[in-house]
Formats: C-alpha cells, structure tokens, sequence
C-alpha cells in the first residue's frame, strides 16, 4: 500500500488539469490499488487463504441447499406432469363395451390420452416387475382386470383438478374402480416449502456470517498498517484514497470465496450424482443432477463479491476513520 502514497493526496501538485485527464488519472489509480490490493492477499498467504476456505465453506451450504431445491422441484414438475389415473375395468365386459368406453373418455376434454391394456397385457407385465412369472402360471385363472390408464391435459394434472377428474372417471359404467396416488405428490410440494424457507433462513445467517469474516479481517489489516494510514493522512491522503485498497481487498476475499464454494459444489454434485446411478437404476430412471447454471454461477459471485464489499466497507467505515495522526 506504500506505493501507493504519492498518487493521490491534496498537495501532491498544484498543476491544473482537465476533466479527461482527471478521468483517466482516477481509474489509472484505482486499477492500481485493484493490483496492489491482490498483492496484500499474497504477502499474508496462511491467514488469507483460512479466511478465504471459511469464506467458500459459508457459501457452500446456501449453494449446495439451492441445488437440492433445483432438482427436487424438477422432479416434482417430472412426476406431476407425468401423473395418471388408473381406472379398472369390470369383469367379463365385451370388446364392443370396451371400445365404447374408449371412445367416450377419450373425447373428454380433461384427457390427453387414453391407453387400453387388456387383462393379458397386465399379467404378463406383472410377472416380469414383480419376479413371480413361474408361481404366476400356477394359476388356473388370470386375476388382473383389464384397465385404462388416462393421462390428464396439463390443468387437470394438478392434485384438486386430477382428484375431481377421477371422481368423474369413475362414473362410467364400465369403470369398476379408479385408483390416483397423488398424496405423495402433495407430501413432496411441502417438503420443497420447507427446503425453500430453510435455504434462505440458512442462507442469511451464513451470509451474515461471511459479512462478519470479511469485516474482522479488514480490520486486523488496518491494525497492523496503523502507521501507515497516519502517515498517509498525514500527507494529505483523501479519505477515499485510503480506505479504497481495504475495501477491494474485501472483493477480492469475496471472489476468491465464491469461486471456492463453487468448486465445492461441483465436487459435492460429482459425488451425489455417482452415488445416485444404483437408485436411479432401481427406479429404471436416468436422473441427472442439475448443477449451477452459467446464471447462478455469475450470480455466485455477484453475491460473494457483494458480501466481501459489505464486510470491508463497514469495516473500512469504521475503523480508519478513528486513526488520527499524532503530532508529538
């Protein structure tokens, strides 16, 4: 920061210059002070590299939080745009009956799509889900119903919407019962309420708490440059020339965090996403974590750099102001 003494006090120089040049001069200087400050975070390794682990660890769990919300609302949006109502044929119905019934439900305007599947159909599909096929043939008579499984346009996918279409469903007289598991899907909707309230409940007091590491760190900095900044003021160093380097040590901090808790994160979803491939394989599903998208990483390090700003300038407000320079 020594360096920097000479560039921007009141009395420095007495030649007038104009307002380009003084536009030029001002950002010259501060990319200056941009570059020292990042030298700042270099001589002191040990302790900016702590603040900047604690920093990305802080960071880590909002992040981390914000990607199991993602893709459990994907997986609800999946399930519930994927939702069906299974409706359960009556027994020894002709195939004039069956075909009556398809046409009927088909032209409503709540169904999509309507898909027969015969009494044949559903044992054979059994015995190959369930791994029963050789005592299944044991059986001296098929014991399934035929069934219709109706996929709902888009509104009526919704849990009120679907429970009212089954009601309707279920009135026709081929219909022997309906059958709609949808109060899962309500279960689900509440836990991801949850989730979304605990990640910004969890998210402000980290953040709050990365406010708190940047502003300690800041001010032990300004402790241990005490005579510096004296010597600075005394020279007739601005107020704004003094406190700037400070806080673009505090972005830098930031930065450097965000980036941190971004690799963390990669490597969490790396993990999670290995661990998934056998569950996945259970449900006969191919799902892939999301991960941050080039949006979110941005707005990673919007925040982190915010943050880092925050914690330096409420440090560098404070702190440097109080520091006066004796005359004795």
């Amino acid at each position: 920061m020594s360096v920097l003494f000479s560039s921007d006090s009141k009395g420095a120089s007495h030649n007038k210059i104009g307002p380009l040049q003084r536009f030029i001069y001002f950002w010259i200087n501060n990319f200056r002070q941009i570059v020292t400050s990042l030298g700042e975070i270099w001589r002191t390794p040990v302790a900016s590299t702590m603040t900047i682990l604690v920093m990305g660890l802080s960071l880590t769990l909002p992040a981390t939080l914000h990607i199991i919300v993602k893709n459990v609302q994907s997986i609800n949006v999946e399930w519930d745009s994927a939702s069906e109502i299974s409706l359960f044929l009556n027994d020894n119905l002709s195939e004039q009956q069956i075909a009556s019934a398809i046409r009927r439900i088909s032209a409503y305007d709540e169904v999509e799509e309507l898909r027969y599947i015969s009494k044949q159909d559903a044992i054979e599909e059994f015995k190959q889900l369930s791994g029963f096929g050789q005592a299944l043939s044991y059986l001296e008579s098929n014991p399934l119903p035929a069934s219709f499984i109706v996929t709902p346009t888009t509104h009526y996918r919704q849990a009120e919407a679907a429970k009212n279409l089954l009601l309707k469903l279920e009135k026709e007289r081929e219909v022997d019962f309906g059958k709609l598991d949808i109060d899962w899907l309500t279960r689900l909707n509440a836990i991801v309420t949850m989730l979304e309230e605990s990640v910004i409940t969890v998210a402000l007091l980290l953040l709050v708490s990365v406010v708190l590491i940047i502003g300690n760190t800041i001010r032990l900095s300004i402790i241990s440059r005490r005579e510096e900044i004296e010597v600075m003021k005394l020279v007739g160093a601005t107020e704004a020339f003094i406190q700037r380097p400070f806080v673009y040590t505090g972005i830098w901090y930031g930065l450097m965090g965000g980036f941190v808790a971004f690799i963390v994160v990669t490597l969490v979803i790396w993990w999670m996403q290995s661990a998934l491939v056998d569950i996945s394989g259970l449900y006969m599903a191919d799902f892939e974590i999301q991960g941050l998208t080039f949006g979110e990483f941005g707005l990673l390090m919007s925040v982190a750099a915010l943050l880092g700003f925050s914690g330096a300038f409420w440090s560098v407000h404070r702190h440097v102001k109080e520091i006066e320079p004796s005359l004795d």
